[in-house]
């Protein structure tokens, strides 16, 4: 039983290490054509998924997102390159690092 959730423990661990926060990304991407972002970062490895959060009053995405890459490997190319331009705009990016729900709950006590 133990073994059983220090595997879960690693696959959650494991997973939030492949994910990328991509800020300052410009309003010409819509929502019909955020494609055009993960064709961007799939020059860097197998892109899983790519989130593009709107505003539900404005209609207009908050200039930020998330890729999600299938591999540590493709995290790194992307790094591998100092500038990431897209349609005009540089891109600032980091690696997401996430923590536990009552983490963050604590942190705002």
């Amino acid at each position: 039983m133990a073994a059983a959730s220090a595997a879960r423990a690693v696959g959650r661990r494991s997973r939030s290490l492949f994910d990328i926060f991509v800020a300052e990304v410009p309003w010409t991407v819509s929502s019909s054509e955020f494609e055009e972002l993960k064709e961007y970062f799939s020059q860097f490895g197998s892109v899983q998924r790519c989130h593009l959060p709107f505003d539900k009053d404005t209609g207009f995405h908050r200039r930020y997102c998330w890729i999600k890459f299938s591999t540590q490997d493709d995290v790194w190319n992307v790094f591998q390159k100092d500038t990431h331009i897209l349609e005009g705009a540089k891109l600032s990016l980091k690696q997401q690092s996430y923590r536990r729900r009552s983490q963050r709950k604590n942190q705002s006590e």
